[in-house]
């Protein structure tokens, strides 16, 4: 049984030039945040040793969004059904669409598709260990490039998630929450952090990850459990609130619900459709037709010649 809380072994690829960040790191916070990985990590496919690159991108564009929960099995059906990236690049992006079903912002779906076709085509079906050529790669920006080049290549860049930049604002700033972007003082800040060793900046990326999902939360942060308490600004400072930020949108009678309808429908036929089997769908008509506008815009979408709608490469 693989072990959950292990760095992925790494393939034997050229080692990548990495930059050097400013001084060397503060040893306070590797060695206690190392050791409470170690401990309390939950058990994800994608952090198995073994996890191939494949799995890991995957991993990463489904949990875009995405919480943990619903990726699980999403992603453990994914990798079955296809492997690897030629696996998914011989399947049409209507097949990837059907296959991610209700996990949400189904553009991701066709996007993780033209990623696996150009795989095949320029990398011979193997993930590219560059943060270059990862970008190169359709819905891949930055975080996630920096993300599959950490954990799955062992090189050392800075991982900024949500998780990760609430924690280091709270623990090195004093603030309860990061601002809504990260700002180049805040990239500095979290490279500086970064032992020089790549698997070792992986391990801390991916342990200073799991503290904020699991301790250092956004709603209810639990100081009394974390490794880095002593060591805290914010709970210095005695825990001073965030700004207020507005409250997320809701769900219900959005142009994303009409969306999703729409495509349940096309999802389950199997085929094109008439537009007479999308009205029940959604009775607003005006709505009804932005969004599958919108759908066709977004390549979820096409418009067969006798007028029929069809997910992008069904017959």
């Amino acid at each position: 049984m693989p072990t959950p809380h292990a760095v992925t072994p790494m393939p034997v690829i050229a080692p990548p030039v990495q930059p050097a960040y400013g001084a060397a790191p503060d040893p306070r916070f590797l060695a206690p945040v190392r050791r409470w990985y170690a401990e309390h990590a939950r058990d994800l496919p994608w952090r198995h040793p073994g996890a191939s690159p494949w799995s890991i991108l995957v991993s990463e564009i489904m949990l875009q969004q995405t919480p943990v929960s619903r990726v699980l099995p999403a992603h453990a059906a994914w990798l079955s059904r296809w492997p690897e990236p030629a696996a998914l690049a011989a399947a049409s992006p209507a097949d990837a669409v059907r296959q991610w079903d209700r996990l949400g912002y189904p553009r991701r779906a066709i996007r993780l598709h033209a990623s696996a076709v150009l795989i095949t085509a320029r990398y011979g079906g193997r993930v590219p260990a560059s943060a270059e050529d990862l970008r190169s790669l359709p819905g891949v920006g930055s975080y996630t490039a920096a993300a599959v080049a950490s954990f799955a290549f062992g090189q050392r860049y800075a991982v900024l998630d949500t998780n990760v930049r609430r924690v280091l604002a709270r623990l090195m700033t004093g603030a309860g929450m990061a601002r809504p972007a990260p700002t180049v003082a805040e990239v500095r800040l979290a490279e500086s952090l970064l032992p020089f060793d790549g698997r070792e900046a992986a391990l801390w990326s991916v342990g200073v990850m799991e503290l904020g999902a699991l301790v250092c939360t956004a709603a209810r942060p639990r100081c009394e459990e974390c490794p880095l308490a002593s060591q805290c600004s914010w709970l210095a400072l005695g825990r001073p609130p965030a700004a207020s930020r507005r409250p997320p949108a809701g769900y219900e009678g959005t142009d994303r619900q009409c969306r999703g309808r729409l495509l349940a429908v096309l999802r389950d036929a199997g085929g094109p459709v008439p537009p007479s089997a999308l009205l029940a769908a959604w009775p607003a008509a005006v709505q009804r037709e932005r969004s599958l506008a919108a759908l066709i815009n977004d390549g979820l979408v096409t418009r067969c010649q006798d007028g029929a709608f069809a997910l992008p490469g069904d017959p």
